[in-house]
């Protein structure tokens, strides 16, 4: 039978194993994140997307990898706390993971195999690549790293109506 979204577990920052069941019925955003990356200050935008639309259905699910030019070096207690110090994130936060490769974590294997193609091929070029999934947990659209949360918005609110 094919994987779905649902299938899939991992661990928490706080070490604690989730089930992406637990996110039945959301629209998910998807992100590798680093926090020693240009792109870094884009947790901000992520999370006044996850302000303005929890209570909507929207989670945002952040996965640290340290696989673009050691950007991510810390273990989870740093990345925990450079989130919450450095950008007040309280969306979900994994444990680091790789998004490339043969170690690649599962749910980045699944997404870049339901989403590839374009300039991006199959790979993950750099931090801060995003997935939506819609409330069905399918995928629906891959983002660029450079493109900004807030351009993300006028899919969530589509996704989420």
């Amino acid at each position: 039978m094919k994987q779905n979204f649902y299938d899939f577990k991992a661990n928490s920052l706080k070490g604690k194993e989730t089930s992406m069941a637990d996110y039945k019925d959301k629209v998910v955003l998807v992100v590798n994140t680093a926090s020693k990356c240009g792109l870094t200050p884009q947790y901000e935008g992520l999370e006044k997307l996850y302000k303005d639309y929890k209570d909507k259905g929207l989670v945002i699910i952040g996965f640290p990898c340290n696989q673009f030019a050691k950007q991510e070096p810390g273990g989870d207690k740093e990345i925990a706390e450079g989130c919450l110090i450095n950008y007040g994130v309280t969306f979900p936060m994994f444990s680091k993971i790789d998004v490339n490769g043969s170690t690649a974590h599962p749910i980045y294997k699944y997404l870049k195999s339901e989403l590839k193609g374009g300039i991006f091929g199959s790979s993950i070029k750099w931090n801060f690549t995003k997935f939506i999934l819609d409330k069905n947990g399918k995928p629906f659209k891959r983002y660029s790293p450079t493109t900004t949360p807030d351009k993300l918005r006028s899919d969530i609110e589509k996704l989420l109506a």
